[in-house]
């Protein structure tokens, strides 16, 4: 945001580059411990599936983060299982297991802990490191680490640390922000989201055998299932929580297809079933989303919540023609299905990684510009139209980032932007805007605030200085 601006295209920026970057570390890693067609198998199968393709689109901060980790796992493997260079692989898998730390947390360290537990007590504690690649471990991770924490109590006291260590324990302990889920939550995501990986996984997750080297079947199948049930268990449930399963999923995917095209293996009829009818399903969403919200009318009489139904009246031109992305999808899941069943993996994963971009992609202009139409449309209009006035900007009863993003605030150094009460109450020396939801009428009943307008399913609110 420093070279971009504060805008969406910086937002994106890291993990377009990540994106890349993931693609050629599954090749480099498949050509050194298989071979070249298996990293490329990883990488395509990676980059076909919906959620991992979808993920890398967005802003958040987790394909960094299940990136360093992957890298701090991937180094302890070579720790164990090679004659040398060991030294180097542990200071390695230290240093990557402190940046997915400083990158978003303590969980990348527990995630790492938690796997070679595992590891250890299904190895019966005979795979366990000499305690020199402990020490290069710890090296490599607190060096990283303590050198950024120095920088940050110097600047900072311990003040945001605690805060910072409290959240964690709080998403993990309550749900946070309304987002509590039942326990097979993270089970259905992952299944559904990651087709077709999720499908192609399913023997090695079971059990089968599918000769891997230094062991890496067995760590993808142990990080999988960890993180998993580790973020069942989790109270607070969010859909990117589970994302470090993408990285397993794709490579036992990968090698399960690998051993089927070498002909150690044959297609299997239940893999047809839940293949075709995955497929189908995601192919008949793309069809039908379209359609209802071009047919809004008929929706809204079985719509509960005001705030939805506000929203969806927002006047948005749907043609009809948004469905072929469905249709392509189905197209491609068909034409695969064919090649996959003959053993002709090459073929079947070319055609459906060329749909599902494809659909993707045409989904990316068609369908999500007028999704965002009416679900923040209204709310971002606002933002750009008010933007060169010098005024205090914020969403008011539900949390949102879009004011930063296009309402360009200058703060200044003012400390009191930040209470909200200021805002409300306060001797204020710019203007105050927020906006609401349609169904929270609260600050009507605040003095000084005006209604400036009802659009969609927010409310704008307007307090001028005295």
């Amino acid at each position: 945001m420093k070279v971009f601006g504060v805008n969406e295209f910086a937002a994106r920026f890291p993990n377009a580059v990540f994106g890349t970057i993931y693609l050629c570390t599954f090749y480099i890693i498949g050509r050194k411990h298989i071979s070249a067609l298996f990293g490329i198998f990883w990488a395509i199968l990676f980059f076909s599936t919906l959620l991992p393709h979808i993920y890398f689109k967005s802003g958040i901060i987790d394909p960094v983060f299940n990136f360093f980790i992957f890298l701090s796992l991937y180094n302890l493997m070579l720790v164990l299982s090679e004659d040398t260079g060991q030294n180097k692989n542990a200071i390695l898998s230290g240093i990557f297991s402190g940046l997915s730390v400083l990158t978003k947390g303590p969980v990348g360290f527990l995630l790492l802990a938690l796997c070679f537990l595992v590891f250890t007590i299904l190895s019966k504690g005979k795979s366990t490191p000499r305690l020199k690649y402990f020490l290069y471990f710890i090296i490599g991770f607190l060096g990283l680490v303590c050198s950024w924490l120095l920088v940050e109590l110097y600047q900072n006291g311990t003040e945001n640390m605690i805060k910072f260590m409290e959240y964690q324990a709080e998403l993990f302990s309550s749900p946070v922000a309304g987002h509590e889920q039942p326990f097979y939550y993270h089970f259905l995501v992952v299944f559904i989201g990651c087709f077709p990986i999720s499908i192609y996984a399913i023997p090695s997750l079971m059990g089968t055998q599918l000769r891997s080297p230094i062991g890496f079947q067995k760590w993808m199948q142990i990080l999988f299932w960890v993180v998993i049930i580790l973020f069942s268990i989790s109270t607070t449930k969010i859909i990117h929580y589970s994302s470090m399963t993408y990285i397993p999923l794709s490579f036992l995917a990968a090698l399960y297809l690998y051993r089927v095209w070498e002909g150690n293996l044959f297609w299997r009829q239940f893999m047809t079933w839940l293949y075709l009818g995955l497929g189908l399903l995601w192919g008949c969403i793309f069809i039908t989303v379209p359609l209802i919200l071009k047919y809004t009318n008929v929706l809204l009489p079985y719509i509960k919540d005001d705030f939805a139904k506000a929203s969806l009246n927002t006047p948005v031109n749907w043609t009809g023609y948004e469905s072929i992305t469905g249709v392509v999808l189905i197209a491609g899941v068909l034409w695969s299905l064919h090649y996959l069943k003959k053993n002709k993996i090459i073929h079947g994963l070319f055609i459906f990684a060329a749909s599902i971009n494809t659909t993707l992609l045409l989904t990316t202009y068609l369908i999500l510009p007028k999704i965002e139409a009416f679900t923040q449309g209204p709310v971002v209009r606002f933002y750009q139209q008010i933007s060169q006035e010098e005024a205090y900007i914020e969403s008011y009863g539900y949390k949102s980032y879009a004011q930063y993003f296009y309402a360009n605030q200058k703060y200044g150094k003012n400390e009191k932007r930040k209470d909200l009460n200021w805002l409300k109450f306060g001797q204020i020396d710019k203007p105050v805007y927020f906006v609401s939801k349609s169904t929270n009428t609260e600050l009507d009943n605040v003095a000084g605030f005006r209604l400036i307008k009802t659009e969609g399913g927010f409310r704008f609110y307007k307090r001028n200085p005295k």
